[in-house]
């Protein structure tokens, strides 16, 4: 399995590239998985629903399936969060992982930067970013992308990755 990954600030687009990308690599017969880190709160589950009230009633984890999806919910209820590999550990197998977030994970990443967040570049304090897509020209030594070029960037990280 191949893992790639996209860091940058809130704002900066990460998500809408990753949607645009998804469907170039799948189109090329890949399997593609997705693991996201959140920010600290977040819910997959509605309120009402029997496997809220489960969870909320003090199950540690809830498996909610049906014959066409299924998830599995898991409270930590204190305990650490586990770290990226344990987490990559719970997924199946797949040709491309995509990873957003987890910005300290030492995978090779794309970063994903727009001036309008108002942060500064990432890369230079992460040797694992290998490339920077921008809409905005930039001083880099990295390969400098067009945001909006979603070919041009799915055919840098199948390349970069070796699966072109």
């Amino acid at each position: 399995m191949k893992v790639f990954g996209f860091a940058g600030w809130s704002g900066s687009g990460k998500t809408t590239l990753i949607e645009k990308l998804i469907p170039r690599f799948t189109a090329r017969g890949l399997g593609v998985s997705l693991i996201k880190h959140a920010h600290h709160t977040f819910d997959v589950d509605q309120p009402g629903k029997d496997s809220y009230r489960h969870r909320h009633a003090g199950a540690s984890e809830v498996l909610v399936t049906s014959s066409r999806r299924w998830v599995l919910m898991h409270e930590l209820r204190g305990a650490q969060e586990p770290s990226f590999d344990e987490q990559v550990r719970h997924l199946s197998p797949c040709d491309l992982l995509i990873v957003e977030g987890f910005k300290h994970a030492p995978i090779p990443k794309l970063e994903v930067w727009r001036a309008v967040t108002g942060e500064g570049l990432l890369h230079p304090q992460d040797p694992h970013i290998v490339a920077v897509a921008s809409d905005t020209r930039l001083e880099t030594k990295l390969p400098l992308l067009a945001l909006d070029d979603n070919a041009g960037i799915a055919d840098f990280i199948l390349r970069h990755l070796k699966l072109a």
